[in-house]
């Protein structure tokens, strides 16, 4: 039920098929965030007319509200957001990294305060892993310890060698649950270290010495540190990097899903076309989009002309800017679909461009009309 297969390359980049208990999901791919087991303004059939093929929830949101004994109740995470195709949870780790200033980190786990209510929690290792294993998601990941993307040398791997003893813990509690019953949900772990090229490389050996593992996440990029540095990172890591699915954690800005392709990533996530859609901002194949100018008020073209969502088929930017002027909150839903629509599509272009072989020509064509320039 958790397997792979490379179907094509070029260069670093990959096309691939990775096949989960819920379904098969063709790489690369673009996860849209359902964070609390909703993405912001779409219903699962607005995801499934996205061509969306992969969730993401978090272990953290849901464990705080409405917590994962009644996400069991009512049917496990599948049932209880009527989604039918295969889910991924994120073990907290990065949300619990966010709380800097109200919560407490130590070998144990971490105690955090709860934003919902105030009240104190404690998410460790094991925890993490039964609550995503309740939750019941194709993929859980381990929980890990994050750092911002400036950290020193010190920092960070403190921060990896924690992260590699609760990665530990974490297979523990996991192959304990499991209990032999193969083929419900799988555990990733996520190579730490900064921007320290000697620290990530020193992680994939010891998470593959750690176990047979059926996908690998890079953590801890797109923190805080220069656009650069990460592709820099991506590009020196990617010829360590075993042949496992490679999930880039929190990145997928179009630049940004383009260059890590390059460099050999096959899975995405981010709140960014939701977040920004929310906001009027839109992704178009000439580049972002401030729906809210008023150049835009009696304008008949599509938000996009390349692009085949229900917003682009059915609605003016005239009509769109409208929506956003007078607080309708259609206009809020039409702009997330369309930029979710936008980075799915992106992920398929780039998928065809790989198994045709011309990632690198198709690459400079797609930058010099989206970001009006020739290079990475």
């Amino acid at each position: 039920m958790f397997d792979f297969t490379i179907d094509a390359t070029c260069g670093p980049a990959r096309a691939g098929t990775l096949t989960l208990p819920h379904g098969t999901v063709e790489t690369p791919v673009f996860m849209p965030v359902g964070t609390q087991g909703s993405v912001r303004t779409l219903s699962p059939n607005d995801l499934r007319a996205t061509g969306a093929t992969l969730v993401l929830a978090n272990t953290y949101h849901l464990h705080v509200r409405p917590g994962e004994q009644v996400v069991e109740k009512l049917g496990a995470l599948h049932h209880f957001m009527g989604w039918d195709r295969p889910l991924l949870t994120d073990s907290g780790g990065f949300q619990v990294f966010s709380l800097e200033g109200s919560r407490r980190l130590d070998e144990d786990g971490v105690e955090f305060q709860s934003h919902v209510d105030g009240g104190r929690r404690t998410l460790t290792p094991e925890r993490a892993t039964e609550i995503q294993w309740t939750l019941g998601a194709d993929v859980a990941m381990a929980f890990d310890h994050v750092v911002p993307g400036g950290a020193d040398g010190a920092a960070a791997r403190d921060a990896m060698e924690r992260t590699l003893r609760w990665l530990e813990r974490c297979a523990r509690k996991h192959a304990e649950l499991s209990d032999g019953r193969t083929g419900r949900q799988t555990l990733w772990p996520i190579l730490q270290g900064g921007a320290h090229l000697d620290l990530r490389t020193e992680g994939v050996r010891r998470i593959l010495d750690l176990g047979a593992w059926t996908g690998l996440a890079i953590g801890g990029l797109s923190v805080g540190e220069p656009k650069a540095v990460m592709y820099d990172m991506l590009e020196r890591l990617e010829p360590k990097l075993p042949a496992l699915p490679r999930y880039l954690m929190g990145v997928g800005f179009p630049e940004d899903l383009v260059a890590a392709v390059e460099r050999g990533v096959d899975l995405f996530d981010c709140v960014a076309p939701t977040r920004n859609g929310r906001n009027g901002s839109a992704f178009t194949a000439d580049g972002p989009v401030n729906i809210r100018n008023a150049e835009h008020r009696e304008d008949p073209r599509p938000l996009d002309d390349a692009c085949d969502c229900e917003t682009c088929t059915t609605f003016s930017r005239g009509y769109l800017r409208h929506l956003f002027m007078a607080g309708e909150l259609l206009g809020l839903r039409l702009l997330s679909l369309h930029n979710v629509r936008y980075l799915i599509r992106l992920a398929e272009a780039l998928r065809a461009a790989i198994r045709r072989n011309t990632l690198g020509p198709w690459a400079a064509e797609w930058r010099r009309r989206y970001l009006h320039t020739g290079s990475a």
